[in-house]
């Protein structure tokens, strides 16, 4: 996956763009040279602190030419690091961080969920105090927007209820298997095939 522990996950972050290229139906093309006035609202949402994949694709974003909107969401002991919130400011995207969570997803198009990651707690307290600040629940897509994307890297624990996987947003079974194509074309890349 090229990552490095809780720094970074290249390949994530190429599928999960492809993700939402693909479920937004996004003219890439248009978007990443500025042609478009639409502004594309992506709430990260959980352990950002520790979440490599949020990383990765907060840079990817940012680097992509495309009008953005980030929002983070996340207890304030898990929140964005600071030199990848400077790193988005660099690339002169929009940033904002929003506690509330139906008010972060509110006009959002995509909903990208991390899972607290137990491993990266000193503590099994610290962990329990954070675990589960946030779930994605039906009674919260009821008050999503229709066309908002919900997407997790998986595996996930409780941060997304079992009762949203026969919601059509939820893309995160799509993204997976986006994953299993997405590699196999850089291996093909990386391989001269």
């Amino acid at each position: 996956n090229a990552g490095d522990g809780v720094g970074e996950h290249p390949t994530q972050a190429l599928l999960d763009f492809f993700t939402i290229c693909d479920e937004l139906e996004c003219d890439v093309e248009e978007m990443s040279k500025g042609k478009t006035k639409k502004k594309l609202k992506i709430v990260l949402l959980g352990d950002l602190k520790h979440g490599r994949t949020v990383h990765s694709l907060a840079k990817l974003l940012a680097r992509s030419g495309f009008n953005i909107l980030l929002t983070y969401c996340s207890p304030s002991e898990l929140q964005m690091p600071k030199d990848i919130q400077e790193y988005v400011t660099s690339c002169s995207v929009e940033q904002e961080t929003v506690s509330h969570l139906p008010d972060a997803i509110e006009s959002a198009d995509v909903l990208y969920v991390t899972r607290v990651q137990k491993e990266r707690f000193s503590s099994q307290e610290e962990y329990e105090m954070l675990k589960g600040s946030y779930i994605v629940d039906a009674k919260l897509m009821e008050k999503a927007p229709r066309r908002m994307v919900v997407m997790h890297p998986l595996p996930r624990v409780d941060e997304i209820a079992t009762e949203v996987d026969t919601d059509p947003r939820a893309g995160y079974f799509r993204q997976m298997e986006n994953g299993m194509f997405v590699r196999m074309a850089l291996l093909a890349l990386i391989m001269g095939k």
